[in-house]
Formats: structure tokens, sequence, C-alpha cells
């Protein structure tokens, strides 16, 4: 009985503990919520509601932040660029996760340490080779910059899982006279759904968040993504929080959305390896 109400309390304390990094992590979105909804000239307490619900900030931010433009470049962006990465990754990391030779050993471990390299570090070598190839302000430089900065990730993840499949599966298809394509299009991609989300999500947010080399490689607002917009918007909105507090909302209703229709697959795809 002892042993069970240790425990009984041990879960209580966890569960509180947990509770609180969620309610301290909420807080930042609490403000941002509370401020986009009051008029400028309302001087109360940001951790106050609003006692009236304002949407003249939303407008503000539509209509002065170019907004609308920057998700719609956003969506864009970070489609294709998480298609391509998830394509990508699944191809390349098929050969990584079933042919062990040295050689392929090698390029895994390079592949995790390019996981580690910081964006920013490659800033300026990347500024003037994406300049000589006159892809300064243009979509496909940024979604094949996007791309390339979050294949390492994918393929790490998606070699992993795939290691966790059984052979026989692909054995039976090889008998059967499937090729190499066949048998990675027809019997592996349908059993990488959990692993799939889970790369959508994390590459995803990551692209559409994206803002210290968007800022860089898409200064032409009519190009900017959404990230560098606000930024922009906040600067010239730096008396009108609620201005600025709105148009961080609209930019996190995709990604909440995505993340609320995804977060069953993207659970399965982080546990999968440690089940198998």
């Amino acid at each position: 009985m002892m042993h069970l109400s240790t425990n009984r309390l041990f879960n209580a304390m966890v569960g509180v503990v947990l509770l609180l990094a969620a309610l301290i992590q909420l807080v930042p979105f609490y403000v941002a919520v509370t401020t986009a909804f009051k008029p400028i000239d309302d001087r109360s307490s940001q951790l106050v509601p609003p006692s009236a619900l304002f949407f003249g900030n939303f407008l503000t931010a539509l209509n002065q932040g170019n907004i609308l433009r920057a998700v719609g470049n956003s969506v864009l962006i970070t489609v294709i660029s998480t298609v391509l990465v998830c394509l990508l990754g699944a191809m390349a990391a098929y050969p990584l996760a079933r042919r062990l030779t040295s050689l392929n050993k090698t390029v895994s471990l390079v592949i995790v340490g390019l996981i580690m390299v910081p964006p920013l570090s490659i800033l300026v070598p990347l500024y003037t080779m994406m300049n000589q190839l006159h892809a300064i302000n243009s979509y496909w430089g940024e979604i094949a910059v996007m791309v390339t900065g979050h294949l390492p990730l994918a393929i790490f993840l998606y070699t992993a899982f795939m290691r966790s499949l059984p052979l026989s599966i692909e054995e039976a298809a090889t008998v059967d006279g499937a090729n190499t394509l066949q048998i990675l299009f027809r019997i592996i991609f349908p059993v990488l759904k959990p692993v799939t989300a889970t790369v959508i999500i994390l590459s995803g947010v990551s692209i559409w968040n994206e803002f210290s080399l968007s800022g860089y490689l898409l200064a032409k607002p009519s190009v900017q993504t959404i990230a560098p917009a606000i930024g922009s918007f906040f600067s010239q909105q730096s008396s009108n929080l609620g201005a600025a507090a709105a148009a961080s909302l609209i930019a996190v209703v995709p990604v909440l959305v995505a993340y609320l229709f995804l977060q069953k697959y993207f659970i399965k795809g982080m546990v999968a390896g440690a089940e198998k």
C-alpha cells in the first residue's frame, strides 16, 4: 500500500510540474491574444483580457502589413519544399538503411554532422553563390535553400525508421520481380506515414518560421515570407503592439491547423524507432 501511495504521489507531482510547464509555455500566446484584441488606446495590463473584442488590429495587419501576400508566399514555399524534402529524403535514406556498407556508414555520419551546422554560419558564401545564380528574391532559390537545409534531418529520421522495418516484404516483392524503385514507391512509401508526418511537421514548421536566411534571400516585399514580413511590419508598427500581435496570430493559424491534423502521426513517428 505504501508503495502504491508513493507512486500516486510521484505521478501527481509529475502532473503538476507538466501542467506548470504547459501554462508557462502558453503565457506568451495568451499575451499575444489579449494584445491583439485591444485597441491602441487601451492602457490596461496585457495580462487582463479585453473588455470587448476589437478586430481593428487584424484589419491593420492585413491592409498595411502585406500579411496575406506573405502568407501566400509562405504556403507556396513551405508546401513545395516540404514535399521535396519528404520525397528526396526517403529516396536517399533507403540505400543508407538497407545497404550497410562502409561508405554508407560514412555518409550517414556526415549527414548527422550536417544537422549540427548553424544556418547563419554559411550565410556569406550562400548569399554569394545565390547572387551569382541570380536566385536572390526568387521562389526557386528560397526553395532550393530550404530543401538543402532540411534534408539531413529528414534523411536521418527516414533511415532510422526504415532500419526498423522487416526485410521479408521486400524480399517477397523481389521474388515477384519488382525492381528497387517499385519496392520503394509501392511497398516502402505506404508504411512511412508516421515518420513522414514527423518530417512534415518538423520541416514544415521550420520552413514556415524561417527568418534568418529568408530575410536576406527574399528582400523584396512581393516575395517575402511570413516571418520577415512580420519583422518588417513590427518595426513599422512598434508603437502599435496590437497590430503586431495580430499579424503574429495570423501567421500561427496555418501551422496550428496542420499540427492538429498530423499530431497522431507525429507522435507515432517520434516513438516508432523505440518501439521496434
